[in-house]
């Protein structure tokens, strides 16, 4: 395979490419056409599809091909995420192209059928297509667990009367449809034959201050809203920052580091209209509505319907938030940590991050994230950070409490100084200033300024293991405050997207008591399943909950999505891990997995987390 298809075959699927989360820009063609095959994304799936012969030269193929502009934006974003240049795939699928003209190709003319009318009778002829060139890019995802479906046609309503209209169309004539978020979603329930309706031109983001909520569409994205909001003075609850907020509702619920303090699911809305299968509508809180926060342990649930918009909870920000990383040598003694401060209420986001997380986080490539955990567990000897967010009285708590940890300032200079960090000889000195006591080091009053003279953090330091090409963008990115804060790096989330730069990831997802012996216990038998089956893996994040007495508890396994193998095994293990998590949920009364939980967001925390 070469390299060109290799990172076409590599896109991750998360959508990055659709936000600006750089502040670089996102692609001009997919502000303008909105179908995911004008954004990078769906160039890298179409480029994938015609070397490999699975469809064939379209009109829609030769425009969106045309299209672009070859600007490079893409390379910034994805090689930020992924360390991957998709520009010389969007080179290469022009010249696929021209050459294929050139030579006498004929390009397949698209085909107007009686359904496809129809529809374009509702959305308009503009926002409806069964061109491949279009569906081919909806028709998979980097699920381990899914096969690869091609719609018969893709549409992009506007308002939320054209969608009730589509699903009573889909209705009468017996066809199946699926709504479409921004990327990807890990079962494959975004991929479907019959009708994809993407939702992605429906972006509306409308304020109600006084009563501290924010309408949205269910086109916007997590980190759109989140920009918005803070803005405004506010922060929303938001997961990753491409994830649409409306289908995280609907799919797994709002989960952050910040649903510590601002809850899970239910909590984080006030009220969402739908669309029912019948082309109907209603709202959450009508009197007559279906009761949507129903829940039953082991069992099912059925959507409800599409929802066309919710109503978001915004939260106040104080001006002296800020963010530190408190260090443990042990997952117990870092749990009994972040149980202490939930029950007291202290911080406002918490969160348990294992060594795979934070090299991940930090680094700018593999290879340095693959250096620096080592660093971090037998040097440093700090195998795992809680990242803790709060005014500056909850950080006094927290040094009042005894806890050494990393402020924003030495924070700043281990992000910027990491290439130095990897080979620093000092290193062995530190368990000498600790003494008797574990990172005793970080109370030094002058630690902040010995950590910045022996690294000499710059934005061009931190830059010198990217692509020479890209560095100039990249040190420029680096300088900029926020891009090295805690706070804005956990609510706007851009480098937590970073974990499946390595491969691909399958999350084992549950909510269960802050019980140092069971989550151990669990912890232990998640990583002897990936072992039987040789899957990659590791401990992912641990988020208090429910005021301490419970948490989110995230077990990654890796995976190649192009190893057929592999997908085997990843198969296999993630169907015994499921059946694992049921055996405890039944046993304890008190674990509660995906899929049963994790995808019946609209449950209330009361139901979810007690019955």
């Amino acid at each position: 395979m070469n390299e060109i298809l290799k990172t076409a075959k590599n896109c991750r699927h998360y959508a990055m490419c659709k936000i600006d989360f750089l502040g670089s820009g996102v692609c001009a063609s997919g502000l303008e056409k909105h179908f995911v095959s004008f954004y990078p994304q769906g160039r890298m799936i179409l480029y994938e599809a015609l070397a490999e012969n699975k469809i064939s030269v379209t009109e829609k193929v030769v425009e969106i091909a045309d299209s672009c502009d070859l600007c490079g934006k893409c390379d910034y974003q994805c090689y930020f995420v992924n360390e991957m240049r998709p520009t010389k795939v969007m080179e290469a699928l022009k010249n696929h192209i021209e050459n294929f003209i050139n030579n006498g190709g004929k390009i397949k003319p698209a085909k107007d059928d009686t359904i496809l009318t129809e529809i374009r009778k509702i959305v308009g002829n503009d926002w409806a297509t069964n061109d491949e060139g279009i569906t081919v890019t909806y028709s998979h995802d980097l699920s381990a667990i899914s096969e690869p479906k091609m719609p018969d046609y893709v549409v992009m309503p506007n308002t939320k009367d054209e969608i009730a209209s589509l699903v009573k169309l889909c209705k009468k004539n017996n066809i199946p449809y699926t709504m479409r978020g921004n990327g990807q979603n890990l079962l494959g329930f975004a991929i479907h034959e019959g009708v994809i309706i993407d939702l992605n031109r429906m972006k509306t983001i409308e304020f109600d201050e006084k009563n501290w909520l924010v309408k949205v569409g269910p086109g916007v994205a997590a980190f759109e809203l989140q920009k918005q909001a803070q803005k405004r003075g506010y922060r929303i609850n938001a997961s990753e920052p491409a994830a649409l907020v409306c289908a995280n509702i609907m799919c797994s619920g709002i989960m952050s580091t910040f649903s510590t303090t601002y809850g899970i699911n239910a909590d984080n809305f006030i009220d969402a209209e739908f669309v029912d299968n019948d082309g109907s509508f209603f709202n959450l809180n009508d009197i007559s509505s279906p009761n949507l926060y129903s829940y039953k342990n082991l069992q099912h649930k059925n959507s409800p319907g599409i929802c066309v918009s919710a109503n978001i909870k915004l939260h106040p920000v104080t001006n002296d938030e800020t963010g530190i990383l408190v260090p443990f040598q042990t997952l117990d003694n870092a749990l009994d940590f972040i149980k202490d401060c939930a029950v007291r209420h202290i911080g406002l986001a918490l969160g348990v991050v294992g060594p795979e997380y934070i090299s991940t986080f930090l680094a700018t490539t593999k290879k340095l994230a693959t250096e620096i955990k080592d660093v971090f567990i037998n040097k440093l000897d700090i195998p795992f950070l809680v990242v803790v967010i709060g005014d500056k009285f909850a950080i006094r708590t927290i040094s009042q409490m005894g806890f050494p940890f990393f402020d924003q300032r030495m924070f700043k200079a281990l992000y910027l100084g990491l290439p130095a960090l990897k080979s620093a000889q000092w290193l062995n000195l530190v368990k000498e200033l600790s003494d008797d006591e574990p990172y005793s080091y970080l109370r030094i009053k002058s630690f902040a300024e010995l950590l910045e003279t022996a690294l000499a953090p710059s934005p061009a330091l931190y830059s010198q293991e990217i692509d020479p090409e890209l560095r100039p963008f990249f040190e420029k990115l680096f300088s900029r405050p926020e891009i090295t804060d805690l706070v804005w790096l956990n609510m706007f989330r851009a480098m937590s997207t970073r974990l499946g730069r390595k491969k691909p990831f399958l999350p084992v997802l549950i909510y269960l008591p802050i019980d140092n012996v069971l989550i151990n216990e669990l912890n232990n038998k998640f990583r002897l399943i990936a072992e039987k089956y040789q899957i990659d893996n590791d401990f992912g994040f641990i988020t208090p909950i429910d005021n301490g007495k419970r948490c989110i508890f995230e077990y990654d396994y890796f995976y190649d999505y192009n190893d057929p193998d592999e997908i085997r095994r990843i198969r296999l293990a993630a169907t015994e891990a499921n059946s694992l998590v049921d055996e405890y949920s039944v046993e304890t009364g008190t674990v509660k997995g995906h899929p049963y939980v994790l995808y019946q967001g609209f449950c209330r925390k009361e139901n979810l987390l007690y019955s």
